[in-house]
């Protein structure tokens, strides 16, 4: 099995395999925190993380737009007050 800590991902682009349904639910439990949607025919990784406050789930948002960043990899994130949503 794949040990997704020591994977790199590649960012979804045109002509990039996807990750199949058998993959996912080989990997899934390697990451019980977040759940697969399908929005339009795509699946996507999902996950809302709760903060006691605006400014610590805005600390968050910043910390992971600047990892997105580096790694060339720009998830979707709604930012509220007390909780930050992932795609």
């Amino acid at each position: 099995m794949t040990d997704l800590h020591q994977t790199k991902c590649v960012a979804c682009r045109a002509g990039e395999p996807t990750v199949t349904d058998s993959e996912i639910d080989m990997l899934i439990p390697q990451i019980p925190e977040w759940q697969v949607k399908e929005v339009d025919g795509i699946k996507r990784l999902e996950r809302i993380l709760k903060f006691k406050n605006f400014a610590q789930a805005l600390e968050f948002t910043n910390k992971v737009g600047e990892f997105a960043e580096e790694e060339a990899h720009h998830p979707l994130l709604i930012t509220e007050w007390g909780r930050v949503t992932v795609y």
